[in-house]
């Protein structure tokens, strides 16, 4: 099946979640969180990432994880990844307990799209303190894809990672989620190697990618958010509606969507530093914000 076909296929049986001008919502993608080994691409990014998270619980944000959270295709155990980076995971459940978390699986950690995964993974964790299972994300459902339904135009703006139809990271995933396991990886660990089966590393299968996405989204004449690409990208008003959240692996930064006021707006958070010297973690606005509408109008 095409990515055309599959990406069809998602949105009509996305769940829909409605949304207006006093919504707070913020979109990320790509964490990849990992196990602290040289491979862990997300370990560099775990604060900057925590007091972006922090700052958006405490404003009242809904954050949607839009694919690939966890690095699930280097690590088998998910247990290990969830001990490593048990600070995000305890913020992440504050906004579940209020109603706040949605997640979307990408290819890397496509394993959740089993509802036996997620029971046995999500729901609960053990405690190595109190010896004990305790509960994390009770009851969670992790989609293929998401639409955010804009009442004030009516509109939908589909959410979905952005792997679908591609052969290596779709249909055979399994294939190749071996060779990152067993190859790519101790050569990424080793000799510096980059994986050549990812998007985000390789420039033509990033434009492919987009490509093929970008089709779909002039076709359908649809608004889409997605990840994977690793590519930030917030378009004009009078370019196609695709858009990219980034990801929380950029070698300085984490970028992501923010939804606020009937407005989205791409933004990057990254450590700066004061006259001072001081070092603190800070938002700064890559592009927008632009009124939703606005992209509804043409």
């Amino acid at each position: 099946m095409s990515t055309f076909n599959r990406l069809t296929k998602v949105f009509n049986s996305s769940v829909k979640i409605p949304i207006d001008d006093s919504s707070k919502l913020i979109l990320m993608s790509d964490c990849h969180r990992g196990d602290n080994s040289w491979a862990d691409d997300f370990a560099h990014n775990s604060n900057i990432m925590y007091t972006a998270l922090n700052h958006y619980f405490n404003n009242g944000f809904t954050y949607i994880e839009i694919g690939d959270g966890d690095e699930l295709w280097e690590n088998r155990r998910f247990s290990i990844i969830r001990r490593t980076h048990s600070h995000i995971f305890n913020l992440m459940r504050k906004f579940y307990l209020r109603n706040r978390l949605y997640m979307i699986w990408g290819n890397h950690d496509i394993v959740k799209k089993r509802k036996s995964f997620v029971e046995k993974n999500l729901y609960f964790y053990y405690d190595d303190q109190k010896a004990r299972q305790e509960p994390l994300f009770e009851n969670i459902k992790v989609h293929e894809g998401l639409i955010l339904e804009y009442k004030k135009t009516g509109d939908n703006i589909f959410l979905v990672h952005g792997h679908q139809g591609d052969l290596l990271n779709d249909y055979l995933w399994w294939f190749t989620r071996f060779l990152v396991r067993y190859v790519w990886r101790p050569l990424e660990l080793y000799f510096g190697f980059n994986d050549p089966t990812s998007p985000a590393k390789n420039f033509k299968r990033k434009r492919s990618t987009e490509k093929r996405i970008l089709e779909w989204v002039e076709a359908k004449q649809q608004m889409l958010i997605a990840g994977h690409t690793h590519r930030p990208t917030l378009p004009d008003i009078d370019q196609p509606l695709y858009f990219n959240d980034g990801s929380c692996v950029h070698p300085r930064g984490i970028t992501g969507l923010e939804i606020k006021n009937g407005k989205i707006t791409l933004v990057k958070w990254s450590i700066k530093s004061n006259d001072d010297g001081i070092l603190f973690v800070g938002r700064e606005i890559i592009s927008g914000p632009t009124k939703l509408e606005a992209y509804f109008d043409l």
